[in-house]
Formats: C-alpha cells, sequence, structure tokens
C-alpha cells in the first residue's frame, strides 16, 4: 500500500476514491474557489467549474472554453447543448438530477475521459455514450429506465464502469454477462444493486479486473467461487469476516 492510501481508513475506501477519481478533490476547496453562481461569473480562464442550473444562469458557459473538469447540476437539454460545445472538457459530472432526454451534445466532447450521470429521469439507452473515443470512466446511478447493461457488450475502452442505485432505490442487474471478457476494465463500482441471477463469474474473464465495489448481491459460495478464480481481485466480501454484516434482501 502506498502511502496516499495509508491516509483512508480502509482499503476499500482507498480503491473506491481512486477509481471514482475523488481521491485528489477537496471538496471544501471545490466549493470556495469554484463553485459559480451563474456562467458569467466565470473567469475565462477557469478550468475547474462547479455549477448548478438555476433558470437560465448557464448561459455563456459554451465560451468558457479553458473548462477541463466540469459539475452540473440540474442539466436540462438546453444547459447539455451548451456543455456539448465544451469540447475540451476531460472530466464530466451530471449531478442529480439529470433531465436531459437526448445525449447528443455529449459526442462532441471527444477528449472526455471520466463521465458520471446522477439520476437520469429520461433516458433508457444509454448507448450512444460508448461512441466518446477517449472515455475511460463510466458512472450511472439510479437510471431507472435503463432496462439492462447489455448495452456494455464490447466496451473494450472502459477502465472504470459503475451501474448503481440510489439509497432509496436498488438498482437490479439482470446478469454481469455483458461484463465478461471487457479487456480494459479494471474496476466495476455497483453500489445498491441487486444481482438477477447471482452469477459473479463472468467478471472471472475480465483480465485487469483488481477492484469490484459491489453490494453483497449473491450468496457467499458466488463470492468464495470468483475469489479461487481470481485471487487478484480486491473485494470485501472475499473476507469472512465482512458476512457479519447486513445484506440486501435477496430476490425471490
Amino acid at each position: 500500500m502506498n502511502a496516499a492510501f495509508d491516509t483512508y481508513p480502509s482499503l476499500e475506501m482507498a480503491f473506491s476514491d481512486r477509481f471514482r477519481g475523488h481521491n485528489e478533490r477537496d471538496w471544501t476547496e471545490w466549493a470556495e474557489r469554484h463553485f459559480y453562481d451563474s456562467a458569467t461569473a466565470i473567469p475565462p480562464q477557469a478550468g475547474e467549474v462547479w455549477l448548478n442550473r438555476q433558470k437560465l444562469n448557464y448561459r455563456g458557459i459554451s465560451d468558457k472554453n479553458a473548462i477541463r473538469h466540469l459539475i452540473a447540476a440540474n442539466v436540462d437539454q438546453a444547459f447539455l447543448g451548451e456543455i456539448g460545445s465544451l469540447v475540451d472538457l476531460k472530466r464530466l459530472e451530471l449531478e442529480c438530477p439529470f433531465l436531459a432526454a437526448d445525449l447528443t451534445p455529449l459526442l462532441s466532447l471527444t477528449n472526455l475521459e471520466h463521465l458520471s450521470i446522477d439520476s437520469p429521469r429520461n433516458l433508457s439507452d444509454l448507448s450512444p455514450l460508448l461512441e466518446l473515443p477517449r472515455l475511460k470512466t463510466l458512472l450511472i446511478t439510479n437510471a431507472k429506465k435503463m432496462p439492462n447493461i447489455e448495452w456494455l457488450r464490447g466496451a473494450h475502452h472502459l477502465e472504470v464502469i459503475g451501474i448503481e442505485g440510489a439509497i432509496d432505490c436498488d438498482y437490479t442487474i439482470q446478469s454481469l454477462a455483458p461484463l465478461a471478457g471487457l479487456r480494459s476494465l479494471r474496476a466495476f463500482l455497483g453500489v445498491s444493486t441487486r444481482l438477477a441471477d447471482k452469477s459473479l463469474m463472468p467478471l472471472a474473464e475480465c483480465p485487469k479486473l483488481e477492484f469490484l465495489a459491489i453490494a453483497r448481491f449473491a450468496p457467499r459460495s458466488a463470492f468464495e467461487q470468483l475469489q479461487q478464480a481470481r485471487p487478484d481481485i480486491f473485494c470485501r466480501w472475499f473476507d469472512p469476516k465482512a458476512w457479519g454484516t447486513a445484506a440486501l434482501k435477496p430476490i425471490e
């Protein structure tokens, strides 16, 4: 474990922050230095920006070409259209709620490496996101209308995939089979999720997988089987001591 990981209370939290991209973020600093009430208040040279949409306060953000990391909340279609003009964006976090229904503006962000979308209310098909050529991290949270993860088959360029539910609403993954064999996948994040078929073994076929942060959504025997096949993966449920804690109610 390196010095940076030594500052965390657990190895799981250290891995989670690393793969979510939070390990180098100070939220207090972001609130003090990077939060803006409107796009017009953003300096031309600002590289990191946090903006919550209130009426039309986002107008003009398309001209802020220095932005490389944007956190945006309450994004509707018009706001997303302006974000689509920020062609040098590398990291985009679309916070709850995400109201747009057409992802087309994002496809112009050809330099984007990290994308997270929280609570997309009007989307069922997220497959266009796989057209982003440099995307490495894709985190989807509380996508109530997304029927399954079949669209992730062949997403060999992604290194981190997160398919997660919300605190008060678990998301059911029918099967992990679409992830089998993904060549670049290093981490799969599945907090507040359920797994319908209870099989973890598709993950054993991901050669670079090193971190698994999921709910206890399969029998203990399934985790033991995966551990035997891939002892190189870090997963808290590989530790027998972890089974003393509460689990999600299994699907009938």
